[in-house]
C-alpha cells in the first residue's frame, strides 16, 4: 500500500486523530472522507474531511501528507483549498492539517502564507514523534511509520497491548499490520503476525483478549477478527457510497483477507456507488 493512501486510511479508521491534532474539534466529532476534484485545474484534493451533523461551526479539514521535498508545496496546497472553497460555495470554516516527515524537508518559502499557516493550519512533523514515549495510541500509530525498522516490531507490540474495546482493537490491529506490510514488503502476512506475536496472542491485558479467550480456540479468534474487519469495511462503504444491497453486502462478506485490504484502499478514491459496483465487477472478473 502506498504511504499516502495509508495515511488517509489511518485517519478514516481513527477519526478521533483529527481532533487530537486540530485544536477546537470535539473528540467525538465524526467525519466523512472524500477526495474531490477541483474542476478548473482537474486537480484532486488528497484528503477532505467533512463533519457529520448539522453544526455549521465545525470546520472542514483539508489533510495532506507530504513525505518528499516539494519547493512549491505551500502554493499548490493553498491554491487547491481556495479553489475548492469557491467552486463548492463553502459556508463553514476550514482548517488544514499537514503531515511532513521532517522539518528540513524542503517545502519552499513560507513567508507569503505565514498568516494562514499560523492561524488555520496545523503541521505535524513525524520525526518529532520518534523520541517520545508519552504518545496517545493514535499518534503512536503514526510514529510506527518513521521508526527505524529495528525498533518497529517492539513498538507495534506495545501499541497492541494498550487497553481497548474489541472494535478499536480490530481497527488498530488492521492498521498496524498494514504499516508493517509497507515497511517489510518482503514478509508475508503470516510472518508479520508472527513478528507481532499475534499467533501467540500476547495481549493478555486487553479487553478484546479477555472476551475472545472466553469464546475458545485460536481459530475462533481469527474468525472473530475477520468478521469485525468486514463489518467495519461495510460501514465505511455505506458512508462513502450509500446503502448497499443485500447482494453487494454478500459480495463484500465473501472477500478474502487480501481482497478486503484492496477494497479498503480503493474506497479512498470512490466517489459514489458506481465506483463500488465497478470494483466488484472487476474483482469478479
Amino acid at each position: 500500500m502506498k504511504t499516502d493512501k495509508l495515511f488517509y486510511r489511518i485517519f478514516l479508521w481513527q477519526p478521533e486523530l483529527i481532533a487530537e491534532l486540530v485544536p477546537g474539534i470535539p473528540m467525538d466529532c465524526q467525519f466523512d472522507y472524500s477526495a474531490p476534484v477541483v474542476k478548473e485545474q482537474e486537480q484532486r484534493i488528497d484528503g477532505l474531511f467533512t463533519p457529520v451533523g448539522d453544526d455549521p461551526d465545525l470546520p472542514l479539514v483539508f489533510v495532506e501528507a507530504q513525505m518528499q521535498a516539494d519547493r512549491g508545496f505551500y502554493g499548490r496546497f493553498f491554491q487547491e483549498v481556495f479553489m475548492y472553497l469557491r467552486q463548492y460555495e463553502v459556508s463553514r470554516p476550514w482548517r488544514g492539517l499537514l503531515i511532513f516527515s521532517s522539518r528540513g524537508q524542503g517545502l519552499g518559502v513560507e513567508t507569503p502564507y505565514r498568516l494562514l499557516l499560523d492561524n488555520l493550519v496545523e503541521r505535524l512533523y513525524l520525526e518529532d514523534l520518534i523520541p517520545r514515549s508519552d504518545l496517545s495510541p493514535n499518534l503512536a500509530l503514526l510514529r510506527l511509520l518513521v521508526l527505524p525498522e529495528s525498533e518497529t516490531p517492539e513498538s507495534a507490540r506495545n501499541l497492541l497491548n494498550v487497553e481497548a474495546s474489541e472494535e478499536v482493537f480490530q481497527r488498530r490491529l488492521d492498521l498496524v499490520e498494514s504499516i508493517m506490510a509497507s515497511k517489510f514488503p518482503e514478509l508475508s502476512l503470516e510472518e508479520i503476525r508472527e513478528m507481532l506475536d499475534i499467533t501467540q496472542v500476547r495481549l493478555e491485558d486487553t479487553r478484546f483478549y479477555r472476551d475472545v479467550l472466553q469464546k475458545g480456540r485460536q481459530e475462533g479468534r481469527q474468525e472473530g477478527r475477520e468478521e469485525a474487519q468486514t463489518e467495519m469495511l461495510l460501514r465505511l462503504l455505506t458512508r462513502r457510497c450509500g446503502e448497499l444491497s443485500d447482494m453487494q453486502r454478500q459480495q463484500v462478506i465473501s472477500l478474502n483477507s487480501g481482497q478486503r485490504d484492496e477494497l479498503a484502499e480503493a474506497l479512498l478514491d470512490f466517489g459514489g456507488m458506481e465506483d463500488l459496483v465497478r470494483w466488484l465487477q472487476t474483482d469478479e472478473n
